[in-house]
Order: structure tokens, then sequence, then C-alpha cells
């Protein structure tokens, strides 16, 4: 992929983008290899080869900081020693969200939307988040200082969404306080629709403003069709999906005669897997609760995919004194993986996996299954 940006110095998001592609692949599957080396059963795993992403257009994503003036919006990433840089040509999306950025661009300006200014701390406007569905539809959300602005915002939405019939749903986020981080606590939706269906094969799950989706979802839907396939032949009566998210794995891993429980932190991703469980008329279950903490109800079949940090010990040696058999592990760093393992002494791994979710970085997913000794 060839990308102006970097040639010109203006962004180093994809640190690796000067590498052949086939020589990232290769280096991250390496990576995960010498993560698990000194692994006892590590003779024993099946390593498959790593499944790849194409290379631009693949990121379902666009999380814009927004910089320079109401007339002049600039929509990318925010440089302390030059101020903004305008990403809105960035070959990682699509054709679709460029022009939809264009959109709102002249969104920002129409509203009267001021950008917020890092250095003074003044200004309404901080980011531009924009996803995008399968089926080409997309959700935006707005994060704002304060309400300020709100009534320009809900003023001005008609002709924006006139201009962007893509735009299925539209949000405001609140971030008062002055810190790095993308979003704030409280939503405000100003469309009647509040979810951006995401059809994966046979599955639609429902993102709400503030759910986790990976980026990828082509790679997405590989890595849970890849985890059916793994489990096939276990057939597991019962399924406990941890982390659960919007439902990704526990919808896909649902079955008739198989009963399925997810856990999930945030109460808004559980609401969108209780949703489109009901509308597939699948059997699953989901709370909202702290994974890692409480009894871990039983289950043949545990799926985890946490954040960065891993699972951790406790919840390790819950799982490893549970009465499941198998696990399934996604993981989205390989030293914590290789942490978790070591407090699950039960368990082998017996297929690994790399996920190319991130090209053109040193950050991927990787899928094992783990059987009891």
């Amino acid at each position: 992929m060839r990308c102006g940006y970097f040639d010109a110095d203006l962004c180093r998001s994809c640190s690796e983008l000067a590498t052949p592609y086939d020589a990232q692949l290769a280096a991250k599957d390496a990576a995960v290899r010498d993560a698990l080396a000194d692994h006892p059963a590590y003779d024993r795993i099946g390593w498959e080869a790593p499944v790849a992403s194409a290379q631009q257009a693949f990121r379902n994503k666009a999380k814009m900081v927004v910089s320079g003036s109401v007339d002049a919006p600039v929509l990318g990433i925010w440089d302390p020693r030059t101020g903004g840089t305008d990403l809105r040509g960035c070959p990682l999306y699509s054709e679709a969200v460029h022009g939809l950025l264009e959109v709102l661009a002249g969104f920002v300006t129409t509203a009267g939307l001021t950008p917020y200014d890092v250095g003074d701390r003044r200004g309404e406007l901080k980011h531009v988040l924009v996803t995008e569905s399968p089926d080409g539809e997309h959700l935006v959300r707005l994060v704002l200082r304060s309400t300020e602005a709100l009534p320009r915002v809900r003023k001005h939405l008609p002709g924006l969404l006139a201009a962007a019939p893509s735009v299925r749903g539209v949000s405001v986020n609140l971030l008062p306080e002055h810190k790095a981080v993308l979003e704030g606590e409280e939503e405000v939706v100003l469309t009647e629709a509040e979810t951006l269906p995401m059809r994966l094969g046979a599955v639609t799950l429902h993102l709400r403003p503030r759910s986790f989706f990976q980026t990828n979802t082509a790679v997405a839907t590989a890595l849970y069709e890849e985890a059916v396939a793994w489990t096939a032949d276990l057939d597991p009566a019962s399924v406990l999906d941890l982390y659960c998210g919007v439902g990704g794995f526990a919808l896909h891993l649902a079955a008739p005669g198989r009963s399925v429980h997810g856990v999930e932190v945030s109460e808004d991703a559980v609401a969108s897997a209780r949703r489109s469980a009901a509308e597939a008329g699948l059997d699953a279950t989901f709370a909202a609760g702290d994974a890692t903490a409480g009894d871990l109800p039983a289950a043949d079949l545990v799926v985890v995919n946490p954040p960065r940090r891993g699972i951790g010990a406790d919840l390790a040696a819950r799982i490893d004194a549970s009465s499941a058999r198998a696990l399934l592990y996604s993981s989205c760093h390989a030293g914590s993986l290789a942490r978790d393992l070591r407090h699950l002494p039960s368990w082998t791994p017996r297929r690994v996996r790399v996920l190319d979710m991130f090209p053109h970085t040193r950050h991927y997913e990787v899928l094992t299954l783990l059987l009891r000794d």
C-alpha cells in the first residue's frame, strides 16, 4: 500500500508500512511463536498459517481528532509540535468513508462547531468518529466538550442526513474533561436508529455508539468462523463467553440444543447482544458484570477475549479449576497470553493462529484452542 501521508512523514500510525506485507505477517507469526516458546507443550501445538487482511480500505472505524477552525476544520491526528494533520484521504478507509468525512467537515462549518484547542483548552468539538458496516451504512459520533453546541447540531442534523443518506445513526458524546481519552461517559442519541447492524455471515451484531467492535470486519468474521470450526467436533452442550462484548463469539457459537451465556462489563454492549440474539432467535443469554469476579458458571467450553492485559492469574486459576473441557482464548498480545497460559497448568494449547487485524503495525489477534490434558 502506498500512502502519501506516510511518504511525506505526516503520519506514522502505520509504523510497518515500509515492510513488505508478507514479511509483516511472518514477523507477527514469529512473535507469537517466540512468546510461547517456553510452554511445556510447545512441540504439541498445531500452528496454522496467519490469516491475511486486505492491505487498504480495511478499517471500519475512523477516529478523527478535530483541529483547525470552524471555517477550515482539520480531521485527522494531533501533533503537539505541528498541530493537526488532516487525514480525510487515509487509504485505510473506504471511498465511502472518505466522502462522508468531507460531508462532516462541511457540517462542522455549517453548525458552527468550534474545534477544541488542546493548548488553550477552549472550543467544543474534540473528535469525529465514524463506523462503517459491511452493508455500507454509517454511525457518526461527535465528541463535544459540553452541550453548548447541541442545539445547533440538532438544527442542522436533517441537512447532514440528506447530504449523507448512508448515515443510519448520529449521536453526541460529552467529554468535559481535558484528558487524552477518546470519549466520555454520556451519550446523546439524535436519530431514531440507536444501533448499527454489522452483518457477519449468518449473524448480525448490533453496535450501539459506545460498543466495542474489532476494527477489521473481514478479519473479525474470519476470527468468529475459526472459533466455530475449531470447536465443531467438540460439540459443547454449554458455552460461557467472558468479555463477550456485543456477542461476537457467543452468537456465532450458538446452536440448537446448546446453551450460551455471555458476561460483559458494558451494559450497552449487553443490550446490543440481547437484541441480536432475540432477532436471530438464538438461545443465548447475556449479563452485565465483571468477567474476572464472582462464581464461574459451569460450561463445557469457555471463551475469553480480554483486553491487552490478559485475564490475569485469578481468573486463569478459576478456569483451571472449573469443569470446562475446552478453552478458546482470543488475545491481542502474545506476552499476556503466555503469562496467562502459565496459570493454566491443566490445559494444553492445541491450535494457534495469528489473524492480522491491524496491517502495517506490530499488532495482531491470535486465537488459541486449549484442551484439558
